[in-house]
């Protein structure tokens, strides 16, 4: 592996010096192309659960340092960073994938599909790259190759940042985004700008989708317990029902997104996901549990809906004389893009891809810690065959989800032409 980089680097290296970076991007990104479909192969052959990407992290270093960078593993559990130091002074900027598979078994038949095992809430599972984190990790790798290729023209530096358990830790541990920046990856130098990218959320292949202000949601969870009071089931009124209260709970937090939060505002989605209660057909239990998600936009509505839901649904028990225990567990904030670096990155993004519009998406991503520290940039990349209605393809999370590879090349160019331009532009 160290071999066919270095290789690689000697083909480049005089030509590199010969012409502007900018020019030589693309092609440098077509060179890498091979390599990085190599790299995307293993890491789908071989994806470990959040905080637990040991074996990611040591090939990821080994990548790194047969480019000759020096990085810096064990931040968060597996983290790993790097600097490539431009030749020239200019600001950092930075770069950023996340590692981590997810508890799926593996459905695509690929000659290279995951068979790995973990273990995920005490029981044993199947491990697969279901939300593409593979292509991510060999994008950026391929983009560090392209910048570390032409870095003596670079107008500053480039920070790369491979980040576990975006996914979320697992129970009773930290991980993520908001550990890797609490171990002090900015803390001798802050990014002026932070680009992410990932594959994708109904995205027309190789075409990259982007928008100012709100992209994800943030993603909240929340659990309800109802408590009555235990009786026969043929004499409720003996007791009080916690099924019907929590019944009537589900309707009521169904208005806190459609009658009591502005919906001209921002989009809001309360769901219950869970549940639970009772044992037996004729017996009336003492309590339920209800589990759900709460994705907004807005941070000021955000902490509007958190107060609403808990009060709706206090009120509501306490009208049938029951009460509510209520429990909420803040998630990732909402990834928010900087309109002005979006502005001033759009020339680059038209020249290196397809660019379009997209929607707010109403899934989560913990890029949002980087966003709320410094400006940044998150993109969508297709990547499904170019000219396929990407609504027929398997969804990220599904046991079939795929990487159409020659859309590799457009995350590494995408990834490439922003840091240059942005170096340059100083």
């Amino acid at each position: 592996m160290k071999a066919l980089v270095v290789c690689l680097m000697a083909v480049v290296a005089t030509a590199a010096h010969a012409e502007a970076p900018p020019d030589r991007i693309d092609g440098l990104a077509g060179e890498a192309q091979s390599q990085v479909v190599e790299w995307r192969r293993w890491f789908h052959e071989n994806p470990e659960l959040s905080n637990r990407e040991y074996n990611t992290s040591a090939r990821i270093v080994e990548i790194l340092e047969g480019m000759g960078l020096q990085p810096q593993a064990g931040i968060a559990h597996t983290g790993v960073v790097a600097i490539i130091e431009g030749g020239k002074p200019g600001p950092l900027v930075a770069i950023r994938t996340d590692m981590d598979g997810l508890p799926v078994t593996e459905q695509t038949g690929l000659p290279f599909a995951s068979g790995a095992r973990g273990e995920y809430n005490g029981q044993e599972v199947g491990v697969m790259h279901a939300c593409g984190h593979d292509a991510h990790m060999s994008m950026l790798l391929g983009a560090a190759w392209v910048l570390n290729s032409v870095k003596e023209d670079l107008a500053g530096s480039v920070m790369l940042i491979f980040q576990p358990a975006e996914e979320g830790p697992p129970a009773g541990e930290k991980g993520g985004a908001l550990m890797m920046l609490e171990e002090g990856i900015w803390d001798e130098g802050k990014p002026e700008a932070v680009f992410g990218i990932h594959v994708g959320i109904g995205v027309p292949g190789g075409e990259i989708a982007v928008r100012p202000g709100p992209l994800m949601a943030a993603a909240d969870r929340f659990q309800i317990t109802v408590r009555g009071r235990q009786t026969h089931g043929a004499r409720p009124w003996d007791g009080v029902d916690p099924v019907v209260v929590a019944a009537q709970i589900v309707l009521g937090l169904q208005t806190v997104a459609s009658r009591q939060v502005d919906v001209t505002l921002a989009p809001s989605i309360v769901s219950i996901g869970r549940i639970s209660g009772g044992i037996r057909n004729n017996v009336i239990p003492d309590a339920v549990e209800l589990e759900g998600t709460i994705r907004s936009f807005d941070p000021a509505m955000r902490t509007d809906i958190h107060q609403r839901m808990e009060r709706t649904a206090r009120g509501i028990a306490e009208s049938a004389g029951a009460t509510v225990d209520w429990e909420l567990e803040l998630g990732n904030p909402p990834v928010v893009n900087d309109p002005a670096l979006l502005d001033r990155m759009l020339p680059t993004l038209n020249r290196a891809a397809t660019v379009r519009d997209i929607n707010p998406q109403t899934v989560a991503e913990d890029f949002s810690e980087y966003a709320i520290r410094a400006p940044s940039l998150f993109m969508f990349l297709g990547n499904g065959p170019p000219g396929v209605d990407p609504a027929t393809l398997p969804t990220n999370h599904s046991p079939f989800f795929d990487m159409h590879e020659p859309n590799l090349e457009v995350g590494v160019r995408v990834f490439s032409n922003l840091v240059v331009d942005y170096l340059r532009g100083r």
